[in-house]
């Protein structure tokens, strides 16, 4: 799915390289092996994807873009369902057809991958296994269409953040994201989030996200609508600064709409 946003957000001309994991494409982006990347960072059915916020906190990326795209996943094999003895996908994806696995498939044991496309070329090549997955996956490893649509929620939208490439203009439809350290005590929290009240600036996302090593310490990503260059994001952002321990604007970006 991350390739079907990559082709929305750049092209099906664009030179696209697969990794296999999250890490591998923030790690690569780092050391300048690609231009861009492009990641899941939160899904309508099963909220935020953490290995993408666990990247943001160990290797700070800027984000200079979203798509959200409606996600379909489709039972793909080369055998017909009642031969199905195993299910490979990615955790979130079985996730959002559990509901579905476990009324039509219930004695086959579902097994997670790291990605989508690998699930598909393993039920490629092995007798009996099925992936969950992308038509198109199914159409580059020669796979069928065993059953199409299986996820549970019809309205199925995973949005993806594009990192990396020069910041963004203003558009005049943006949002900001912020990762925030703030102090260990008592309304501390509350406070960093009054600077976004008296700002008249409308939050969108907040997440937060435990600190490696800590027990009690959190890191919090916010996202807020408008531009880290308009006024009035400027003065907030000033006064969130004094409120915080660290603070990373992670970018501005166009917002998006959810797409096919």
């Amino acid at each position: 799915y991350s390739h079907l946003a990559a082709i929305d957000r750049f092209g099906d001309s664009t030179d696209l390289t697969p990794h296999a994991t999250i890490k591998a494409v923030f790690e690569a982006l780092h050391f300048s092996q690609i231009e861009f990347g492009l990641v899941p960072l939160e899904n309508s059915t099963d909220g935020r994807v953490v290995d993408t916020l666990d990247m943001f906190a160990r290797l700070p990326t800027k984000i200079t873009g979203e798509v959200e795209l409606k996600i379909h996943h489709n039972l793909l094999g080369k055998c017909a369902r009642s031969d199905v003895v195993e299910v490979y996908s990615k955790p979130q994806a079985l996730s959002q057809c559990r509901d579905w696995l476990a009324k039509n498939l219930p004695g086959a044991k579902t097994i997670e991958m790291t990605s989508t496309a690998i699930a598909a070329q393993i039920a490629a090549d092995k007798p009996g296994a099925a992936a969950v997955a992308s038509v198109e996956a199914g159409m580059h490893y020669g796979l069928a269409v065993i059953d199409a649509n299986i996820e549970d929620n019809k309205n199925n939208v995973t949005r993806f953040a594009v990192i990396g490439g020069a910041e963004t203009k203003r558009t005049g439809k943006d949002k900001t994201a912020l990762m925030l350290e703030i102090p260990h005590k008592p309304g501390a929290l509350a406070d960093a989030m009054l600077v976004f009240k008296r700002g008249r600036l409308n939050l969108t996302w907040i997440e937060s996200f435990p600190m490696s090593g800590s027990r009690n310490e959190y890191l919090f990503f916010v996202e807020f609508e408008g531009h880290a260059a308009d006024s009035k994001a400027k003065n907030a952002l000033n006064a969130l600064r004094r409120k915080t321990v660290r603070m990373e604007v992670l970018g501005s970006y166009a917002r998006s709409e959810p797409k096919e």
